[in-house]
């Protein structure tokens, strides 16, 4: 049978309507209706008129509970440093149509070790697409510097390491090498291994929404004078009078217009860092909301007023320092964990500079990865961020604390404002992408389960 194609401009436009997707999935029912607006000009005015409403409806698909649990290990690596082993880690990503790849999970560093066998990685199946997607596993000798060295690599899918593992035979790796004018593919003694490869169908984020567990929207903004003036028009905290955003508004609405239905109070603990309040000190983490007793406004709107509030009621100093509001972000969820509410927080920091007091803050970024926690991170202007990086366990190795403490996950997600700019990528979507794995990572390790 054809099936033939609507041609849009040949209908009838009956209205629209605008939501979230997580305003759909935090409804009781994962359904919403939402009244059908149509817009229509005159010369004088806009007037909108109502036509109807559509109601929406979520499902999860049964595969996005479907998680291939594996092990993998290596054989016979080669040594990239001069004097020592490598520091391999694994880094496994999915090909989209256009070629290029996105990672989509990584192993920790193990130290000077030829014959790694890593800890296990957990794939959800829907996120690679299929178990016959093709995947790019990459071994990298880890740097401190950020420049990691590719020590080989192969390409298989789910369904390839399955028949590896069930075969316990390996793969040996390949290193894209110059020969002339070109690249070509060197196999290289060094193997791929498979030791675990199973699946398993594991709790979802919407599992847990569905039982009751909500995601709390904190936020703390960064008040420094390297920000400039805010009475003028190249300040990064400047407030256009024509309701132009700046960047700090843009980040805390974005990001707030998606967190705020997970939360149902939507009371929104609000701090500033960084400058100095009324005949006192400079304060490194102070009360948005000028109160000296809570820390708490009322929705999005909120935060939005005390910030504009804030700014004429506070002098921009310095220094940049995140270890005071992440410490009381950690208070937060420590008190909540206390009482046993089913609750996990994601603090967004929107700053513009480099933070000195690195070392604190990764001290407190390890006590915290054990609270039901995340820290979303805005850099905004043209500093360089290379210190976020750091923070943003992305580049392999975990945060280690001045003691030698280790965290126990990943907590931590950076995205520079400036990169976000051109349109390509949302800002939403950049900073959130990590949020559900962090989200579940933490209830997993604890073993708790969403009541039914």
């Amino acid at each position: 049978m054809m099936i033939q194609m609507l041609k849009l401009e040949e209908q009838q436009f009956l209205g629209e309507a605008c939501c979230t997707l997580s305003e759909i999935v935090t409804k009781p029912n994962r359904s919403l209706t939402l009244d059908l607006i149509r817009r229509e000009e005159s010369v004088s005015s806009t007037h909108s008129q109502h036509c109807g409403k559509l109601t929406v409806h979520a499902e999860e698909c049964f595969s996005s509970k479907s998680t291939a649990d594996i092990i993998l290990r290596c054989i016979d690596l080669e040594s990239k440093d001069l004097f020592s082993k490598s520091d391999p880690f694994l880094v496994i990503s999915k090909l989209v149509e256009s070629g290029i790849s996105i990672p989509v999970c990584k192993t920790e560093v193990l130290k000077n070790d030829h014959n790694p066998t890593w800890k296990p990685v957990f794939l959800n199946i829907q996120q690679v697409g299929s178990k016959d997607s093709p995947l790019v596993i990459e071994c990298f000798n880890f740097n401190s510097n950020g420049k990691h060295d590719l020590i080989g690599k192969v390409q298989k899918s789910l369904a390839d390491l399955e028949k590896l593992h069930l075969g316990r035979e390996g793969e040996n790796l390949y290193l894209p090498t110059l020969v002339g004018h070109n690249y070509e593919n060197k196999i290289l003694n060094s193997k791929l291994l498979v030791d675990k490869f199973s699946e398993t169908v594991q709790h979802t984020f919407l599992d847990y929404l569905a039982g009751g567990f909500e995601l709390n929207f904190m936020v703390a903004i960064d008040f420094t004078a390297s920000n400039g003036n805010p009475r003028l028009p190249d300040s990064l905290h400047y407030i256009d009078p024509s309701g132009r955003l700046n960047a700090y508004q843009k980040a805390i609405y974005e990001v707030g217009e998606v967190l705020q239905f997970y939360d149902a109070d939507k009371r929104y603990p609000a701090w500033g860092f960084g400058a100095r309040p009324i005949d006192g000190p400079v304060s490194h983490c102070f009360n948005l909301n000028g109160s000296s007793n809570y820390c708490e406004v009322q929705g999005i709107q909120g935060i939005m007023m005390a910030y504009t509030s804030a700014l004429f009621n506070v002098s921009l100093a310095g220094p940049t320092l995140f270890g005071h509001v992440i410490n009381r972000a950690s208070v937060v969820a420590c008190d909540s964990l206390s009482t046993g509410a089913k609750k996990y927080f994601a603090l967004l920091i929107i700053t513009d500079g480099v933070i000195t007091d690195l070392q604190e803050t990764k001290d407190t970024l390890v006590k915290a990865s054990d609270l039901p926690l995340s820290i979303l991170i805005v850099g905004v202007g043209g500093a360089d961020f290379k210190e976020m990086e750091i923070l943003d366990a992305d580049k392999g190795e975990r945060l280690e604390s001045t003691t030698g403490c280790i965290a126990s996950r990943d907590i931590v997600q950076f995205v520079p404002f400036r990169d976000l700019q051109s349109g390509e990528i949302s800002m939403v979507g950049a900073l959130l992408a990590e949020l559900p794995t962090q989200f579940l990572t933490y209830m997993r390790r604890r073993d708790i389960k969403p009541s039914t």
